[in-house]
C-alpha cells in the first residue's frame, strides 16, 4: 500500500472508492472487501494485467483479498465507504453508510494520466465531474456509472436518481458499461450516451447484454450477445467483473462483439462462486469461447 507518487504510466488504472460490504447486514464489524475497483482489479489481475487503483479509505480497511500484482494507492480518510446489499426476489436493496470523501481530479498524480486504460468507478457518487478529462488521448477512457446514479436517505436506503453533471463528462469517454437496472429498463434512456460516447454496452443479467457501436454515418449498430448459463452463488460484483474483462479484451482486440462474449463469460463463472473467489483466468474464458462458438445478431442500426 502507497500513496500517490511519481513513476511509470499504470496499465489499468482503477479509480473509485472500495467498499465494506456487510455479510449481515445487522453486524457492521464482518465485510467483504467490495466496490467496483475491487472486483476489477482482481479480474485484471487474474487476466494477467498490472491493476492499479486509487481510492479513499480508513486505515484498519482489510485489502488482504486484493492479488501481489495490484498496485495499491490509498487516500487517507477517516471512513471506508460501507454497504448492505439485500438481494430479494424483486431485486437488490441497498443501504449505503459512512461514504468516504469524493475523488477529484487534483488527486490523481501526473504520472498516473497516461494509463493503457483507465476505469471510473464510483459507487457513492465519489467521482467528480473533472476527472474523466484528464487522461491521455491515447488512454481507453470507460466508466461504469452506477455509482453516480445512487443517492441515500438518513437510513442509508439506496434509490436510484439522475447522472447529475453526465453531459460534462461524457464526452470523454471511450466507453459506457450500465445494467437495465440502471436506466429502470427504459431504453430511451440511453439516447444522450449514444449522443457522446461511440461504444456503448447494456448488461441484462441473465440474458447476456447489448453491445451499441457508433458507425461513420453515426447510427448506432445494435448487437445482441448470449450470455452463458450460471449456477449462480452470488451476483455481487457481476457487472464490475463483466466491465473490467470487457475493455480489458477490447483493448487487447479491438472487437467488441468479441469483448462482450469474453466479458459475458468471466462474469458468470465467477458468479458461481462468493465474492472475488471465482474470477476465471484468461485460459479458462478462452477454452470456454473456443468451445462454444457463437454467430451475434445484428441490427443495421438501433431503434433510438
Amino acid at each position: 500500500m502507497s500513496e500517490p507518487s511519481a513513476g511509470s504510466s499504470p496499465d489499468v488504472l482503477l479509480l473509485g472508492n472500495v467498499t465494506r460490504d456487510l455479510i449481515d447486514p445487522s453486524d457492521f464489524t464482518t465485510y467483504r472487501l467490495g466496490g467496483t475497483v475491487t472486483f476489477a482489479a482482481v479480474v485484471a489481475a487474474r487476466l494477467g494485467r498490472r491493476p492499479t487503483v486509487l481510492t479513499y479509505a480508513a486505515p484498519d480497511t482489510d485489502f488482504s483479498v486484493l492479488l501481489p500484482e495490484t498496485d495499491l494507492h490509498v487516500l487517507p480518510s477517516a471512513t471506508t465507504t460501507t454497504f448492505a446489499n439485500i438481494y430479494t426476489p424483486h431485486g437488490r436493496i441497498q443501504y449505503c453508510y459512512t461514504p468516504a470523501p469524493r475523488l477529484v481530479a487534483a488527486d490523481i498524480p501526473l504520472a498516473m494520466r497516461h494509463p493503457s486504460i483507465v476505469l471510473m468507478g464510483p459507487i457513492a457518487d465519489e467521482i467528480a465531474a473533472d476527472v474523466p478529462a484528464i487522461f491521455a488521448d491515447e488512454t481507453i477512457v470507460a466508466a461504469v456509472p452506477q455509482g453516480w446514479m445512487r443517492r441515500w436517505d438518513s437510513k442509508g436506503r439506496v434509490r436510484s436518481k439522475p447522472w447529475d453533471h453526465a453531459e460534462a463528462m461524457l464526452p470523454y469517454l471511450d466507453v459506457l458499461v450500465l445494467s437495465l437496472e440502471d436506466i429502470d429498463f427504459d431504453w430511451s434512456r440511453l439516447a444522450l450516451a449514444f449522443h457522446y460516447v461511440p461504444l456503448v454496452v447494456v448488461t441484462e443479467y441473465r440474458e447476456g447484454c447489448t453491445v451499441f457501436q457508433r458507425e461513420a454515418a453515426g447510427t448506432m449498430m445494435e448487437t445482441k450477445i448470449p450470455s452463458r448459463p450460471a449456477n449462480e452463488v452470488d451476483p455481487t460484483g457481476a457487472g464490475d467483473t463483466f466491465t473490467t474483462s470487457f475493455i480489458i479484451h477490447l483493448q487487447e482486440t479491438g472487437d467488441a462483439l468479441q469483448a462482450a462474449r469474453f466479458a459475458n463469460i468471466t462474469a458468470s463463472i465467477s458468479v458461481e462462486h462468493v465474492g472475488v473467489t471465482g474470477v476465471p483466468t484468461r485460459e479458462q474464458v478462452m477454452r470456454f469461447m473456443h468451445r462454444n462458438p457463437f454467430v451475434p445478431f445484428t441490427y443495421e442500426q438501433s431503434k433510438f
